[in-house]
């Protein structure tokens, strides 16, 4: 259960990350590739307090977030 509710968090982060990218879209690549970096630590963070194992974490953070990727694609490509 601690799996699935960190799972549906990060998601949320992920939303949250795309929201904020879209509302700077006048910045800079690089400033993007860092605040992308900031929220992916973010997601660690939660993940690893609530799991307590690096490897669960490091695991459950990239599979949210092939996930999300999916998801956004996907809608992306049926948007357009």
């Amino acid at each position: 259960m601690r799996i699935y509710v960190v799972m549906i968090l990060q998601l949320i982060i992920w939303s949250t990350f795309t929201l904020i990218e879209w509302l700077s879209k006048h910045d800079q690549l690089l400033y993007k590739v860092f605040m992308f970096f900031v929220f992916f630590y973010l997601a660690f963070l939660l993940c690893n307090r609530v799991t307590q194992s690096t490897a669960k974490t490091l695991f459950i953070t990239s599979l949210s977030l092939m996930i999300y990727t999916s998801i956004h694609y996907t809608l992306a490509l049926l948007t357009h």
